[in-house]
């Protein structure tokens, strides 16, 4: 076990050749280079003392609690959390993840700073930095400059100790993911604040600095009714507003981000944007926001999962040989490993079409694309997610379940949480449904991925990007079943649908990759895994029994770990 341990990672961002691929893709050489010896030095922070400080904070007795009073009987509302929580921050903050969106045209940087963090799960920082993300851009995009020339400032600032961070409450006790049913009230002050008063139900990162949330600022029903609002956590004395924390929730997963239920009386609040436009604003930039680092932190995730897994088979022996040798193995690795692939390929995609369209480079076809796929994105990678660390967890056996033995019970906790974070399965496939039909997104989509496969020039991806094109016909006649068998029909299929959706988009990008990597004289796993990715999503009756060329690619799939 010992040879284990030590033939891990460590550096996860050296230790990881298709991060450092796709990011020389996405960023040129040398913007690449440029960004490097940051990206490394978080790399070795993450595999060492983040790690390590981490397990340390997850153990029982070391989660967050709430003082709700100071020591002269003032109302606090605090959050205590283990030193290692400040220490871990510290290098969080100072590696420049939030400070990055100063200037637009930074996702992909930021993205592959989260992606290297979340190979230690939530870890008490993953949602708050999601949460300062979205607020950022919702300041950015839509404040009026009085407000985000206030509140904006310290949200980018990269020293822990001077800077804010965020968090977004839309979730109340009646409604859950029907935000439409959103009760607490918002009423203007007469000096361009407002006051909140109602019940937010699920508050992660509740000791923000700034809050984020809906309230109900008009007569109007449903999310038209909604605005958007910033509430301080203390007022301009110092004092603290008027939001009080009824308990910290005792989660699955997560255990070391605070999550609580909130009640408002009369909180002093601020208008993000015109009152009417609350909702848009909360998913075209916040929402979507996190729906994408939530997709990248799973992507980090089956990336950690991967580690472990692939390490431990190359050095438990069973049965008088390394597990690494037998089949039943390599097929639990090749599926890691083609999955961790195949979410950083969709993530790190999104990303670029991110910064494309904030530096206003986007045409209207990849604003479509983005804004189907952020949604079935964030929906498979966390699906996957939970899925690999549990094959990862097989693969350790009984030491898979043990806390103390690995990261991987925490990773799985964690993903639990990770799939019902900005939106459960269902609520996304249905957004899906509603967004074909009133924008037709799926043509810009499938035409994208089909022009993209119709360039693949290497002979041996073309059968490859003949099997995804095919999966493209089919999935362009369920849509067409679908909807001549009426709402319930589409209903009924929705995530089916919405499995297409991903898969398609994943393979094609796993196939597109693997040219440009080929093409620049690459040493690169990716022929294997993208057909080991699209024979297990993608071909329809396939049977690895019927390929001879299966178990082969197997073994080379291991060798590669």
């Amino acid at each position: 076990m010992l040879n284990w341990e030590t033939s891990k990672p460590r550096n996860f961002f050296t230790a990881d050749p298709n991060l450092q691929t796709l990011l020389r893709r996405y960023l040129g050489e040398t913007d690449y280079d440029a960004f490097r010896p940051q990206l490394s030095a978080l790399g070795e922070q993450c595999a060492a003392f983040i790690d390590e400080a981490c397990k340390e904070e997850d153990r029982i007795g070391n989660h967050p609690r709430l003082e709700r009073w100071s020591h002269l009987g003032e109302r606090i509302e605090h959050i205590e959390f283990h030193p290692n929580h400040h220490q871990v921050g510290r290098i969080v903050w100072q590696s420049g993840v939030m400070a990055l969106q100063a200037q637009p045209g930074n996702t992909v940087k930021q993205m592959a700073l989260y992606y290297l963090l979340a190979h230690n799960g939530e870890a008490g920082y993953m949602c708050a930095l999601a949460c300062t993300s979205g607020l950022i851009r919702a300041l950015q995009q839509a404040a009026d400059e009085s407000i985000r020339d206030r509140f904006l400032p310290p949200l980018l600032n990269p020293d822990y100790d001077q800077m804010q961070h965020g968090a977004q409450f839309l979730t109340e006790v009646q409604g859950g993911s029907d935000v439409g049913l959103n009760a607490v009230q918002a009423r203007p002050a007469g000096d361009g604040s407002w006051r909140i008063t109602g019940e937010k139900w699920f508050c992660s990162n509740v000791n923000a600095d700034q809050f984020l949330m809906t309230a109900r600022a008009s007569e109007a029903e449903g999310t038209r009714g909604l605005g958007l609002f910033l509430v301080p956590r203390r007022l301009p004395d110092g004092s603290t507003n008027s939001f009080y924390i009824r308990r910290l929730k005792d989660k699955l997963g997560t255990r070391t981000l605070a999550s609580a239920e909130l009640d408002f009386q009369d909180a002093v609040a601020y208008p993000v944007g015109p009152i009417e436009t609350g909702f848009k604003t909360v998913v075209e930039l916040v929402l979507n926001t996190s729906r994408l680092m939530n997709a990248v932190a799973c992507a980090g995730i089956i990336r950690r999962a991967y580690y472990e897994a692939a390490h431990y088979a190359c050095h438990r022996q069973a049965f008088g040989s390394l597990i690494a040798n037998y089949p039943l193995v390599q097929e639990a690795i090749a599926d890691i490993q083609s999955e961790a692939y195949a979410a950083a390929a969709t993530g790190f995609f999104l990303a670029h079409l991110l910064d494309r369209i904030e530096t206003g480079q986007a045409s209207d076809d990849e604003r479509a694309i983005y804004r189907l796929l952020v949604n079935a994105n964030k929906y498979i990678t966390s699906i996957r997610g939970t899925e690999m660390v549990h094959r990862a967890i097989e693969v350790l056996g009984g030491n898979g379940a043990i806390e103390t033995f690995s990261i991987l019970p925490r990773l799985y906790r964690d993903m639990v949480v990770l799939e019902s974070w900005e939106g459960t399965h269902n609520v996304l496939g249905l957004q899906i449904l509603r967004d074909i039909a009133r924008y037709r997104l799926h043509e810009p989509f499938f035409a994208h991925w089909q022009a993209r496969l119709q360039m693949v020039q290497r002979p041996q991806l073309q059968p490859l990007a003949a099997q995804v094109n095919g999966a493209i016909g089919r999935a362009q006649s369920m849509l067409g079943r679908m909807a001549a068998g009426g709402e319930r029909c589409q209903q009924a299929h929705a995530r089916r649908f919405m499995d297409r959706l991903a898969h398609i988009a994943q393979a094609a990008l796993l196939v597109d990759e693997a040219e440009w990597e080929f093409n620049h004289g690459l040493s690169t796993p990716k022929l294997d895994i993208a057909a080991h990715f699209i024979q297990r999503h993608l071909v329809e009756g396939y049977d690895p029994l019927d390929d001879e060329g299966y178990l082969p690619r197997l073994e080379r799939l291991m060798v590669t770990a």
